[in-house]
């Protein structure tokens, strides 16, 4: 891995042609200054990880509520909430069952950006066929929290993967919510053995899907109207993505895991074919050329991807300036593989202008990254001692 670093992240090859990034005069502002695409910025002060909880069970997903307590979801199908000070308040009742095999379970979760008012709730999970063959999907359902948050009313699941497929592996299950505020965004893999279709417009499989808030199609999603298309699909040609994000300026960003080398990060825009399986900077495992090479017309280049992987997992904006003024609005990404937090700075150009690993050597996996309503960091890491980390700021950096 070290002596690797200059390759960890690449710009987009031979034949990759970039389409420039239209940022807000705030983050031009702070590309001013950038370093040449891809540099290594100069080790600076790191932030401080203080644990907030631990003894987790695979924690997924974490969200916050306004009164200061945290809403944290383990995969085996389990919602938490912790209090303030980390301690465990104890679980919500009512949720659906999930199929907790693999890479399956209760995975991402987001609170309503009307919490406050609405107090509705957005969670993926690995759904179980009703006929209870094996076959499972990852489905995306609403519901209201108690008062004192303890169980879920008015459960809903508002879409649901098809086909459903007997794996247990690559679901996905991120979900953005709009900068309209009006919608969700959902990203799901192509369930590993079933990658061709991610190519295919009348499978979700593979695909970033729009659904209003109600689960109902949106007239203006790409494939409307269009025969042998399901009408959810946003993107396509995604391989299993777990990281996912709006920009400073309302733009949706993500993040796919490649097979060995080509994790991407991509900018899914509606109707494009984002080319898993059939180009990609990755290969199969143990060595072997996958698909027709890096680049083909009609498939659209990722932004940015990684060789070697980084297994990538919950990604963040920063919009605060809790970290200082070189901070504010850079990209965190979580590595599974290297059990690092990946700082990425983008330019004016929309490309990575630099990046910085902090935390290297942590012990354990990062499986998520959120920033708190304090404008502070929070990741979770993985495995049955999960934790809550907060990343308190670097003496050197600015105050709130």
């Amino acid at each position: 891995m070290a002596a690797d670093n200059a390759k960890i992240f690449r710009i987009a090859g031979p034949g990759r042609v970039r389409r420039p990034f239209a940022w807000t005069a705030a983050a031009l502002a702070l590309a001013a200054a950038a370093p040449p695409a891809g540099a290594r910025e100069p080790a600076g002060a790191q932030p401080k990880p203080v644990v907030v909880a631990s003894g987790l069970a695979s924690p997924w997903a974490v969200a916050f509520l306004p009164d200061g307590r945290f809403l944290v979801t383990e995969k085996h199908g389990a919602l938490k909430v912790l209090r303030a000070d980390g301690a465990v308040a104890g679980s919500v009742q009512g949720l659906p069952r999930v199929d907790a095999r693999g890479q399956g379970g209760l995975l991402d979760l987001v609170a309503d950006a009307d919490f406050a008012r609405n107090r509705t709730l957005y969670f993926c999970f690995s759904e179980p066929a009703p006929d209870g063959g094996g076959a499972n999907g990852t489905a995306l359902a609403r519901a209201v929290l108690s008062e004192d948050a303890t169980r879920l009313d008015d459960l809903r699941v508002i879409f649901r993967q098809r086909p459903k497929m007997p794996s247990i592996l690559h679901f996905g299950c991120r979900i953005v919510e709009s900068a309209d505020r009006r919608h969700l965004f959902l990203a799901m893999g192509e369930r590993s053995s079933y990658q061709e279709q991610a190519q295919r417009l009348d499978s979700h499989l593979g695909k970033i899907v729009r659904i209003g808030k109600d689960g109902a199609v949106p007239p203006d999603n790409p494939f409307v109207g269009r025969a042998g298309a399901l009408p959810e699909i946003w993107s396509y040609g995604h391989r299993n993505a777990q990281g996912a994000a709006l920009a400073p300026d309302g733009t949706l960003w993500m993040h796919e895991h490649g097979p060995q080398g080509g994790d991407e990060i991509n900018l899914p825009k509606p109707g494009r074919n984002y080319g898993w399986p059939v180009v990609t900077f990755g290969e199969n495992y143990g060595g072997g050329r996958i698909g027709e090479g890096t680049a083909k017309a009609g498939m659209e280049p990722p932004l940015h991807y990684w060789v070697p992987s980084i297994a990538p997992s919950g990604m963040a904006f920063l919009s605060s300036d809790r970290y200082g003024p070189q901070w504010k609005g850079n990209l965190f990404v979580g590595s599974l593989k290297f059990r690092y937090l990946d700082r990425i700075r983008i330019g004016a150009d929309g490309r990575v202008a630099g990046e910085e690993k902090l935390l290297a050597g942590l012990r354990e996996r990062i499986r998520d990254v959120r920033q708190g309503p304090d404008g502070l960091l929070y990741l979770l890491t993985d495995g049955e001692g999960g934790q809550l980390l907060r990343l308190d700021p670097p003496a050197a950096a600015a105050p709130r």
